[in-house]
């Protein structure tokens, strides 16, 4: 075949990270709490950026999947920790749309505010619901390149049935990312960095 076969694949440690499939996760601090630590441990162990995400069945309070930044790894742009979260709660549901006729309410836990690609990803991805947790402010201090995105982008959402809460444990969340730039890790985005304003 002339083109690679494309996988993504959760680093092996994620699956001890998780606690028991049953697990009901009380509050969106607890659901944080979890997201927060994968994207420490992603950090940590080497094996992506210090962002993390994941989908929760908002009825039950369970885990339907997580999802931790691949980018270097996978050597994919695309492999941002929200849109891992997505792939894999799709596959999880089989089907393509995490609002549609059926499912319960999902709601995507991530650990920085989305950027313009993520964006994208959260609104087409169905989830009904969105938990923030760091500032995009807090990722661009560092230098990441996080994209246009609309000022109006939380009322957008809702507009969409997509309900918003931001700055939950935003400070423990900005933390991973300052332990990530100490520790030296690559702070990548477009080549060239944001397009100057004409």
């Amino acid at each position: 075949m002339r083109f690679l076969h494309v996988q993504l694949q959760l680093p092996g440690w994620v699956e001890a990270a998780l606690p028991a499939p049953e697990h009901v996760f009380a509050s969106e601090e607890e659901r944080m709490g979890l997201v927060v630590e994968l994207a420490r441990e992603n950090v940590r162990k080497g094996t992506g950026g210090p962002f993390a995400a994941a989908v929760f069945d908002r009825r039950r309070g369970t885990l339907l999947a997580p999802g931790v930044n691949l980018v270097e790894p996978a050597n994919c742009s695309a492999a941002h920790a929200e849109v891992v979260a997505c792939m894999v709660a799709q596959q999880m549901v089989e089907n393509y749309d995490l609002g549609g006729e059926g499912p319960p309410g999902y709601e995507l836990v991530t650990s920085t505010e989305p950027c313009t690609m993520c964006l994208g990803a959260v609104l087409w991805s169905g989830v009904r619901r969105l938990v923030c947790g760091a500032r995009r402010e807090d990722a661009e201090a560092l230098g990441f390149d996080e994209g246009p995105r609309p000022q109006d982008w939380v009322e957008e959402l809702a507009r969409r049935g997509i309900a918003v809460r931001r700055e939950v444990l935003r400070e423990e969340a900005a933390e991973v990312l300052r332990e990530y730039a100490r520790a030296g890790g690559t702070i990548y985005g477009p080549r060239d960095g944001p397009v100057p304003r004409q």
